[in-house]
């Protein structure tokens, strides 16, 4: 297994095809990030995934610290 330097997120081969997720499920990052960027309520991702709200904010954090360490570019118009 990966290790991930937020407690709360975990990469392993075996889960997910070794996608981020929250730790001890199989919900991904991604899935948090996207259902939020959607329009659900923080309140209402917990509850339909069953995780916490620092779990969400667990992964909030590590999308942005990702996006952080890419290079930058313009963006096309």
């Amino acid at each position: 297994m990966e290790e991930v330097a937020h407690s709360r997120i975990e990469i392993d081969r075996q889960k997910c095809h070794g996608r981020p997720v929250i730790r001890g499920t199989r919900v991904p990052v991604a899935v948090i990030t996207g259902s939020l960027a959607a329009g659900m309520s923080k309140e209402a991702v917990a509850a339909e995934y069953d995780v916490t709200m620092a779990d969400i904010e667990a992964a909030l954090r590590y999308a942005t610290e990702l996006l952080e360490r890419q290079r930058r570019s313009p963006l096309s118009d």
